[in-house]
């Protein structure tokens, strides 16, 4: 795969799971790597690991905050060529149980999350004639799981605005694609195990197999995988590779 070398990428919730990963690998390609989030801490300590050359604070839902952040990071390593939109969260509850709140609430941190961070990038991207956009969606994005209705609407809705805009920007030189993971070894799916065990009485062993039923693989994903697949998307290589989910979830989809 070719160098990312000068190139300039912001990884949107960059300072843990997937999202750092991802961070790190597009650092061992070669580019400079902005991570965006909340938690100062887990940003800093990206830095310090050497998985990213910088951080912004900023919450992804809202708006100016994002165009702040995306500001400073331009101002300290330049115009942003890579944007990698993989901030977004879930929660857990029978449908009838989910407020309409939970469903506004996943929507503006899974959705409005990558609207914003596109918007404060696109327009650069158009105007250089290149760029790549990679949202990190889910398999709960292309098809249904029990339990995460809302969670499920907030992917799905994803994956259609990466179709939508991949149509309007492919005459550009830019491309919009989604990465699409099943469940992957990270501390939200760790922590969401421990809830499971813990409200139900079951081994760790017997939660995570509830998980990984309708995966041939049997096993989760690892988050350098995923970031394997947004590496190839970002690449040269995938300048006609626009409007696509690449599925990363051991045979399930």
């Amino acid at each position: 795969m070719a160098s990312l070398q000068g190139r300039h990428a912001l990884v949107t919730g960059g300072g843990r799971g997937i999202g750092r990963s991802i961070a790190a690998a597009l650092m061992q390609a070669g580019a400079a790597v902005t991570v965006l989030g909340r938690g100062e801490k887990a940003l800093a300590d990206a830095v310090g690991q050497g998985c990213a050359s910088g951080y912004v604070i900023a919450d992804v839902t809202d708006a100016h905050a994002v165009n702040n952040g995306v500001q400073k990071a331009m101002i300290a390593r330049g115009p942003v060529d890579l944007l990698i939109a993989n901030a977004g969260g879930a929660e857990s509850a029978p449908f009838l149980k989910t407020a309409p709140d939970q469903f506004r609430s996943l929507f503006e941190l899974n959705v409005m999350g990558v609207v914003h961070a596109t918007r404060a990038v696109l327009d650069g991207m158009r105007e250089r004639r290149t760029g790549r956009i990679v949202a990190v969606a889910s398999t709960a994005g292309l098809k249904g799981y029990g339990y995460v209705s809302a969670y499920c609407a907030a992917k799905h809705a994803v994956v259609g605005l990466v179709r939508s805009l991949a149509v309007e920007t492919a005459a550009s030189g830019v491309t919009v694609n989604a990465v699409c993971p099943g469940y992957t070894d990270t501390e939200l799916v760790q922590e969401s195990l421990a809830k499971i065990s813990a409200k139900t009485g079951r081994s760790r062993e017997d939660a995570l197999g509830s998980l990984l039923k309708d995966s041939p693989l049997g096993r989760l994903v690892k988050p350098q995988e995923v970031a394997a697949a947004v590496l190839y998307l970002c690449s040269p290589e995938a300048s006609a590779v626009t409007g696509t989910t690449l599925v990363v979830a051991g045979g399930e989809i």
